[in-house]
């Protein structure tokens, strides 16, 4: 995922005009509409490039806490914003090809801080910000709230929050002088069972931390580093990564074997891959080869799988478990009958049947 290029409407010159907060909220909202695009795009196909925050957190976003804010924001208004579009009528065709960067500009228009008109979106939707000001009125009256917040809640429903989560990326950075440094912005903690893992109180917001930026931590769940600490790798084995993306996981097991030996990361999907490198890139880790490839078409016995020793298998599952993590409850799918409905039985269906083969081709090397 690249930053985008300023939009026709916006030249060189009418950036320049605006003040340094106006510049950075106008390429946050053309950064934060490619993330949401990505971010529909995977949960309409219930095939996701990434999470919320992985997308964000990549190197090509700049700006992360404010593109990290507008996409939250934005999909935990979506429905909101998509019925006082509908009511508005001000949509042709031309802005549905654009919707994402619609929605996350009427959002900022109509609940943030987009007041300047430079940009073709800005322009557009404040032109039309009675009617759309209006609509809004009337759903409110319609759905009797009193008013943004009840009427979201009426929309939304959510989980519980949890604590925050980092891994300390051994391969840059000392346990305890990660503590040191996340100190002096909140309490911290070593978790009782894996001692690379630190506790954050639950909403910590690390985006621009720079031991997040640098990659000497990790964002990541309890559950998601205990898939490499039960594989418990050695320095110097040969271990394959089945389904690597977005990479985590894959790093993890590069600190644990202190960058000695081989891993061999596999992944299908072509902008996965892309997102797996940057996560290697970002780690420091250089004991991992990428194969773009479905690992159902490995063969064991050839090289240099052959010389494999352990494998990672982690494969594509329902998610269920890490839905707050991944923010899915701001997702368009996630209502309260959603897992009932035939389209996501036959995805579980799916991912059970791969499940079944990715296992039974593991247990063949």
């Amino acid at each position: 995922m690249r930053s985008s290029a300023p939009s026709a409407a916006a030249s060189k010159a009418d950036i320049r005009r605006l003040s340094n907060a106006e510049r950075s909220a106008y390429f946050a909202r053309r950064e934060a509409a490619k993330v949401l695009r990505c971010v529909l795009q995977g949960d309409a196909r219930r095939r996701a490039v990434g999470s919320v925050k992985s997308l964000v957190y990549s190197p090509s976003v700049r700006n992360k806490r404010a593109t990290f804010a507008l996409v939250c924001q934005t999909l935990k208004h979506l429905p909101i914003i998509k019925q006082i579009l509908e009511d508005a009528d001000i949509v042709n065709s031309k802005w549905k090809r654009k919707e994402d960067l619609l929605f996350i500009v009427t959002y900022d228009v109509l609940f943030g801080q987009a007041k300047q008109s430079i940009g073709d979106a800005e322009k557009f939707l404040i032109h039309h910000k009675i009617k759309l000001q209006s609509a809004l009125e009337q759903l409110l009256s319609r759905k009797k709230a009193n008013g943004i917040d009840e009427l979201t809640a009426i929309y939304q429903t959510g989980d519980a929050p949890k604590p925050r989560y980092v891994r300390v990326n051994t391969l840059k950075l000392d346990i305890g002088y990660a503590m040191l440094e996340l100190d002096k912005l909140t309490k911290v903690q070593k978790d009782g069972l894996l001692p690379d893992l630190l506790i954050l109180p639950a909403g910590t917001d690390l985006h621009d931390h720079p031991l997040v930026l640098n990659g000497s931590v990790f964002m990541q769940g309890k559950a998601s580093c205990m898939v490499a600490a039960a594989l418990r790798p050695e320095p110097g084995w040969a271990v394959l990564d089945a389904c690597s993306a977005p990479g985590n996981k894959t790093v993890h097991l590069a600190a644990l074997m202190r960058d000695e030996g081989e891993i061999i990361a596999c992944e299908l999907n072509e902008q996965r891959v892309n997102r797996l490198e940057d996560t290697i890139r970002l780690s420091g880790a250089s004991n991992i080869h990428v194969v773009h490839g479905d690992f159902l078409n490995l063969t064991p016995s050839v090289h240099p799988y052959n010389k494999v020793q352990a494998i990672l298998l982690d494969p594509s599952c329902s998610g269920s478990g890490t839905s707050a993590e991944r923010l899915d409850h701001l997702l368009p799918s996630y209502t309260a009958g959603h897992a009932a409905d035939g389209t996501e039985i036959a995805r579980l269906n799916k991912l059970a049947a791969f499940q079944k083969k990715a296992l039974t081709h593991a247990l063949s090397y």
